[in-house]
């Protein structure tokens, strides 16, 4: 972030949360998912104390990848006004920076975004060597589930035809639609695929059907 915001000369500042974290953990005993995930709420409470004193503009980091599978913390990293990538899958947002980096780079400027971030294994960082791929396939096989159950309307059974594992396709619908409360919840954000999320695809929050068997099923 730091290496980023040298790079395109925005102002930054450093904040230390821990101190703000250990506060939550020692008086409500908190462990695992709990305890990960006050992390990403400290940090959404110091960001958006700076928008009420400064009058910024917080922006929510999600892309469409992790908002179709919940992948994001309420009241944490989905804090914000807008969300400007929301729409974009995570496939997309690495080939964008790349894009950004290369046509900095032809004009003879300094491409503004750290390669480091572009190249490292994504991961939210809430613990000692986390990993996206603990809970999520690689991002290019997540992104052809998505689109084809997202914008194309594809049951279980025509994406397994298509040649994808049964049980990764029942995992990833379940939490898809087990999402959508969280997605009812997020900042608006800019539409760039031909579906996005909300406007374009009206789901309930509370709907028990499902077209697709359990992961225990399959």
């Amino acid at each position: 972030a730091e290496d980023f915001a040298s790079r395109t000369g925005i102002h930054f500042r450093v904040e230390p949360i821990a101190n703000m974290v250990a506060c939550y953990v020692d008086q409500l005993h908190l462990t695992g998912l709990a305890e990960e995930n006050i992390q990403a709420r400290c940090r959404g409470m110091v960001l958006m104390a700076l928008s009420n004193s400064f009058g910024h503009l917080v922006l929510a980091t999600g892309n469409k990848s992790e908002l179709a599978v919940g992948y994001s913390t309420i009241y944490g990293d989905a804090v914000g006004g807008f969300a400007p990538i929301k729409d974009v899958p995570k496939s997309l947002v690495w080939d964008l920076a790349r894009w950004r980096n290369k046509s900095a780079a032809d004009r003879g400027d300094i491409p503004p975004i750290p390669e480091s971030s572009i190249d490292k294994p994504p991961s939210a960082e809430l613990r000692p060597g986390q990993l996206d791929t603990d809970s999520l396939p690689d991002y290019d096989e997540l992104d052809a589930i998505v689109f084809r159950y997202v914008d194309h309307d594809q049951g279980f059974a025509d994406i397994v035809a298509a040649g994808f594992d049964a049980a990764l396709v029942a995992d990833i619908l379940r939490k898809v639609d087990a999402s959508e409360y969280k997605r009812r919840q997020y900042p608006i954000g800019t539409k760039v695929t031909s579906r996005a999320f909300g406007r374009d695809r009206r789901m309930p929050i509370t709907n028990g059907w499902r077209d697709h068997a359990t992961v225990d099923e399959v």
